[in-house]
């Protein structure tokens, strides 16, 4: 008979549990300042692994570790509904409309869709419009202090939230009583050149190469990269034509030549039919996840320690634009951001920026012992 499954302490300060993919598999990672007891509590854990990357353990996302630690089950496609009170169905399926006639994004909504349901999963037969702006307040405290969430996470499920309330319901000024928590300011992760160039080099597969190759040559993020189609490359003009990228919004990137190079071996070789990148089903595109486990696999066997993910390759790719001393006014862009404020953040990382400042410490007349 197997011994019993160890309970941790759910309310311990420490302990914080983040719903993640890791390894192209759902996990829950276990979030602790280290403590020796809880520590070999958590290693106690059936299944539970350590990841480098993440600097944390972690377990399957399954049912019986999401109620031992307090989270609701993820809620998606027709699952959703049946596991939302009938009281609460209609107001999640007029949510779920009014999402689709405002024509946000599918990653939106689907975003939208499930912090939403983990409201209604709480409130069982409890009328999710009866809310006033005391018990949502509640709610958000409940979210912070016992669900452990992060301050991305809070931030996507006031939205949610926030867009039944005001934009469903009407009811306006429903949060202005509620504070958000404050964002982190993170600085994007960045390769330096000789790692980019470490990491291209573990790549053999022409397909694999040409993509990623791509990916840092244009800034592309890794949905624009499987995204794109045969008509999207201009090699007479030499300009990649992006459509339908983040926030629903064309654009236009250079083409570099060697890339041009590069994607002639690889129709040759693949000839392509509709999308460049075809993936394992007919009429597909490539899977984002395994372009980016390739990803993963290049950086460990290239030994890169920092933590980067496919994303680093457009935060290189703008860092290395503004240290070659590209405007950056043209740097925004090219990446498409609405808010110059968000390309800023490359000149803090760039060393451009960096090399121009001088070490009061090197201006000490210090002696040598």
């Amino acid at each position: 008979m197997n011994s019993p499954e160890p309970i941790l302490e759910t309310t311990h300060s420490a302990v914080r549990y983040e719903q993640a993919t890791h390894a192209e598999k759902g996990v829950i990672f276990i979030l602790f300042e280290y403590d020796k007891d809880l520590n070999e509590q958590v290693r106690g854990l059936t299944g539970v692994r350590w990841s480098r990357s993440k600097k944390a353990w972690y377990v399957a996302d399954n049912p019986h570790y999401r109620r031992q630690f307090g989270i609701a089950p993820p809620l998606a496609g027709k699952d959703v509904i049946a596991q939302i009170h009938s009281v609460n169905q209609q107001a999640f399926q007029v949510f779920i409309e009014t999402l689709q006639l405002k024509a946000y994004s599918q990653s939106t909504l689907t975003t939208y869709r499930n912090e939403f349901a983990q409201l209604l999963y709480l409130l069982k037969n409890v009328p999710v419009e009866s809310l006033d702006a005391t018990r949502l307040r509640d709610y958000f405290l409940y979210c912070i202090n016992t669900l452990k969430l992060s301050e991305n996470t809070i931030h996507s499920r006031m939205n949610a939230v926030k867009f039944y309330f005001e934009q469903v319901l009407g009811r306006q000024r429903i949060f202005i009583d509620i504070p958000r928590p404050k964002k982190k300011v993170t600085l994007p992760n960045v390769l330096a050149t000789s790692q980019v160039e470490k990491l291209f080099a573990q790549l053999e597969n022409l397909k694999h190469k040409t993509m990623i190759y791509l990916a840092y040559s244009a800034g592309l993020r890794v949905s624009e990269v499987v995204n794109l189609k045969i008509k999207d490359i201009h090699s007479e003009r030499m300009v990649i034509n992006i459509k339908g990228a983040k926030g629903k919004k064309d654009r236009m990137v250079g083409l570099s030549q060697g890339i041009l190079e590069l994607l002639r071996k690889y129709y040759i070789v693949y000839k392509p039919s509709d999308w460049l990148f075809d993936g394992q089903y007919a009429g597909a595109p490539y899977n984002t996840r395994s372009l980016q486990s390739i990803f993963h696999r290049a950086k460990d066997a290239a030994k890169i320690r920092q933590d980067v993910t496919f994303h680093s390759l457009r935060h290189s790719y703008a860092t290395h634009l503004h240290e070659a001393g590209t405007d950056i006014k043209l740097i925004q862009e090219l990446l498409g951001h609405n808010d110059i404020k968000t390309t800023l953040r490359y000149t803090h990382v760039s060393k451009r920026t960096i090399e121009a400042i001088k070490s009061p410490f090197d201006s000490l007349n210090l002696k040598n012992e």
